[in-house]
């Protein structure tokens, strides 16, 4: 009941701020993945050109969006009346106040049917962005119809719509009551989309960005896989159809960088080079981290794969179909941690042909990468938050300590709820040093 009181009064602080301050143009990001990256990429390239407000975690819930899009930070102790109060006060402030923007970007998560049409009732955006459709909560959401229906919602209340044609099954189009939107992708397919021309890890990726009107600007990218492609076109798009000129929109691009735990390549010990994708897994997501780790050039490739969650009843096919795409051509060693990934994806892998070691804890996981890497490796990490933790296995073969900080999770909080994690599954395990 509190929560639901507290949420009203935030969302009519919102409501108020947009009413006040109208030349502000809001941009929603929703999707099953890739919403912060695609967040992120938006804001860097719109931010050559306008004042940009966005929050770089991924405060996209009930209580945590009306937040980041009025700018106020989230209160420490949510059972606090008194923090509470100052938010408000300074949601008031806010109002009052000339705005210190021209665009808020934000993501809206769901985690169960009905959140992506309820932001719908305190916003109108000028833009949403639909970054994919793939299985998520599917605990809840029962079907990917069920959850295209809820993703795609967003589309029909707001003025403009983009739609990732590669990510987003055609069947799903339907389902948009809205008569127009656009599309953006990696294909030309798509009336926005980015191809990629060559790629090294020292020069960069080589792309070009395609949009209507035959428009054409070649860029080079400090994002690895094609799935960040499409973040960046996404972003291209977007500066496109705020009337940015093409030179800006391609400075922007090329101040596009990994956002923690999500394709961002880091150096790693002997040489090596680690992709550290450890942020959350999915179906989709992980697919498309394996197919960079195979566009990249090494002499010997690991992959790391952690269990993905809340995918329900679809969880069995989902990890085996993972374990499909593990080529023995392209990778030396496929190590999986947790349950599920032992249990479907492993057994997987290993009808292919691949060579497969399963373990229960992350410091497992990186001490076996440890000793198999070899100098020159190139070394994948990809798993789901909870009880996986595959950060933890990428700091025990980084070059450097220092780099401990890129890593995602590392809040004092999230540490001790991590170490009591590998407590009660590998008690004997010293993750002290």
């Amino acid at each position: 009941m509190i929560k639901r009181l507290i949420q009203w009064r935030l969302e009519r602080y919102v409501r108020r701020y947009l009413q006040k301050h109208d030349t502000v143009k809001l941009i929603a990001v929703v999707g099953s993945v890739g919403k912060t990256s695609t967040k992120i990429a938006i804001g860097t390239v719109l931010s050559e050109q306008f004042r940009v407000r966005l929050h770089e975690g991924n405060h996209n819930a009930e209580l945590s969006a009306p937040l980041a899009i009025l700018g106020i930070e989230f209160p420490e102790n949510l059972r606090d009346p008194r923090q509470w109060f100052q938010v408000f006060a300074a949601a008031r402030e806010r109002i009052k106040q000339p705005t210190d923007v021209d665009i808020i970007v934000q993501e809206v998560g769901t985690d169960r049917i009905g959140q992506v049409p309820h932001f719908g009732t305190y916003v109108t955006p000028f833009l949403t962005v639909v970054t994919a459709v793939s299985p998520e909560h599917m605990e809840y959401f029962g079907s990917l119809e069920a959850v295209a229906k809820e993703e795609l919602s967003a589309v029909d209340y707001s003025q403009n719509a983009l739609i990732n044609r590669d990510d987003v099954a055609g069947e799903y189009a339907q389902l948009v009551k809205k008569d127009t939107f656009q599309t953006y992708g990696t294909t030309d397919a798509a009336e926005f989309h980015m191809t990629q021309n060559d790629m090294s890890i020292d020069a960069g990726v080589a792309a070009t960005f395609f949009a209507p009107g035959g428009v054409t600007k070649e860029v080079t990218l400090r994002v690895v896989g094609e799935h960040s492609l499409r973040a960046v076109a996404a972003a291209g798009a977007v500066g496109q159809m705020l009337g940015m000129e093409i030179e800006k929109i391609a400075s922007g691009m090329a101040n596009i960088r990994p956002v923690s735990g999500r394709m961002q390549l880091l150096r790693g010990m002997n040489d090596t080079l680690i992709i550290d994708d450890t942020y959350n897994s999915s179906p989709l997501a992980a697919a498309a981290a394996l197919r960079a780790l195979y566009s990249l050039a090494a002499p010997q490739r690991i992959a790391v794969l952690g269990s993905m969650n809340e995918l329900g009843d679809m969880s069995g096919a989902a990890h085996q179909e993972l374990g499909n795409l593990c080529d023995p051509s392209e990778l030396a060693h496929v190590i999986t941690v947790g349950e599920q990934a032992e249990k479907f994806l492993a057994p997987a892998a290993r009808t292919r042909g691949c060579h497969v070691v399963s373990f229960v804890s992350a410091l497992e996981a990186g001490a076996a990468v440890h000793k198999l890497m070899e100098p020159g490796a190139l070394l994948l990490f990809k798993g789901s938050e909870g009880q996986i933790f595959l950060e933890e296995a990428v700091k025990m073969v980084l070059h450097t300590t220092d780099d401990e900080a890129k890593l995602v999770r590392q809040s004092p909080a999230w540490m001790k709820r991590k170490q009591a994690f590998f407590d009660s599954v590998a008690p004997k395990i010293d993750t002290s040093e």
